[in-house]
């Protein structure tokens, strides 16, 4: 059975980013044919390695399709004492992607600073 993991990185304090949290969020068609937010199936914090303790989705619940996290990294940046810009450059992150192996394990990375960001499928 497949699993969905995450991690957080931030790379202007060249560190794992701790206490983040992060929501998944399911994407849905419209009867319009367009894709939005559906609803939420999993909100985690991430530990002192930037890792959530749990896959966010795994087993049956992890579906084919296309699903959405979002990173509250304005929040944890704000803590972190960083120089942040008022208001914030970056504050949710939000990522959509999509699954097409139901079967296999998806890992969406994070690594952020609070002036930029960049993701890949790990594994």
């Amino acid at each position: 059975m497949g699993k969905l993991t995450t991690h957080i990185l931030d790379t202007s304090a060249g560190k794992p980013a701790a206490n983040v949290q992060v929501e998944l969020y399911e994407i849905v068609q419209t009867e319009a044919g367009r894709t939005e937010r559906g609803r939420r199936l999993n909100t985690a914090t991430t530990n002192k390695d930037g890792r959530c303790d749990a896959p966010l989705l795994e087993g049956a619940a992890f579906k084919q399709g296309q699903y959405e996290l979002e990173f509250a990294l304005g929040d944890y940046f704000a803590k972190s004492g960083a120089a942040l810009t008022d208001p914030k450059f970056i504050d949710a992150v939000l990522i959509r992607f999509g699954v097409s192996d139901a079967d296999t394990h998806y890992h969406v990375p994070l690594l952020a600073s609070p002036f930029g960001y960049s993701t890949y499928r790990g594994s």
